[in-house]
């Protein structure tokens, strides 16, 4: 769900800017607002600590999996906690807007701020939410000087983009694992995932169809703001995701506690987008372009997980 967050926010900011002003300012929003809803998940830098141990003590011969399982329990003792919070949103977003406002005073107010999210996580959690919470307004700093040196947005619009950004990043977390705090640190209130579905490798796909939908649509409104509302060009080697419904029977179903094998390899089928088309007649090979390379591959995944959920569902059944 990495990308997914950044991606849903230029979808909805780029998409809506794009009725009221130029492709090109929308497009600006819209990355902007994407580049922002990444940062909550700077937190996750936290897991390379056990990657790294886990390494030294030569955990390396247990495989990936195990790897993966140990990044991402150390990683979830701090991760969706203070930087996917409601209320440090906003102060967050007025530090990265005072920021991009420039004058001494103003960037003094930012850092304030800042140090006053760092202050408030050391209190009232401790020195390891500090140091995530130091690192999560850092990038915020770090993207807002981004801001003011590559666009021409002023601090109003940045506070809007950078909290559009901040507040929808924690929404999509709530279909893949642990939710997160919200209203860290006014309330302790407990919080439940949305279970899309009781069989849970049916609300893993479930989850990766919403991923995959929020991917559709920002490529969508990328090209409909660069070159205008067309049909995509995509080959009818595409179709070729379908033969991904074998694996059903060759890999665990998967879940949320056991999704790498399912994703990686769902996700690699992804690479017919690159793979050279072939005109038998003529004895010609040719490479797709960009955006029908990016569409193919798309479409492939789309059908390849579309295939291994009606096997799976036939299957159960």
């Amino acid at each position: 769900m990495f990308v997914g967050h950044a991606l849903f926010a230029f979808a909805l900011v780029a998409g809506l800017a794009g009725r009221v002003t130029d492709p090109r300012r929308a497009l600006a929003y819209g990355a902007v607002a994407a580049a922002f809803a990444a940062v909550p998940d700077v937190d996750i830098g936290y897991a390379l600590v056990g990657l790294g141990g886990a390494l030294g003590s030569g955990a390396l011969d247990a495989g990936p999996l195990a790897l993966a399982s140990t990044f991402w329990e150390t990683g979830n003792v701090v991760h969706r906690a203070v930087t996917h919070s409601l209320v440090v949103a906003p102060i967050a977003a007025l530090a990265a807007a005072a920021w991009v406002d420039g004058r001494p005073l103003a960037r003094l107010l930012a850092v304030a701020l800042a140090a006053v999210l760092v202050a408030a996580a050391t209190i009232l959690t401790g020195a390891l939410a500090a140091t995530v919470t130091f690192a999560f307004a850092a990038a915020c700093l770090v993207l807002a000087t981004v801001v003011a040196s590559r666009t021409t947005l002023g601090p109003g619009a940045t506070f809007v983009l950078a909290l559009v950004g901040l507040v929808s990043h924690p929404f999509g977390d709530f279909f893949t694992g642990e939710p997160p705090a919200l209203f860290y640190p006014i309330s302790d209130l407990p919080l439940e995932t949305v279970t899309l579905h009781p069989d849970p490798t049916l609300h893993l796909l479930a989850a990766f169809g919403i991923e995959l939908a929020t991917v559709w649509a920002a490529l969508l409104v990328w090209i409909r703001l660069r070159e205008g509302p067309r049909v995509p060009r995509i080959d009818p080697k595409a179709a070729t995701g379908a033969a991904y419904a074998g694996l059903a029977f060759l890999i665990p179903a998967p879940t949320l506690d056991l999704s790498y094998p399912f994703v990686f390899s769902v996700l690699a089928v992804g690479l017919v987008g690159i793979a050279p088309r072939v005109r038998f007649r003529a004895r010609e090979f040719s490479r797709p372009g960009p955006e029908r390379a990016v569409y193919t591959g798309l479409t492939a995944i789309t059908v390849a997980a579309l295939a291994y959920a009606v096997v799976y569902l036939v299957t159960i059944g």
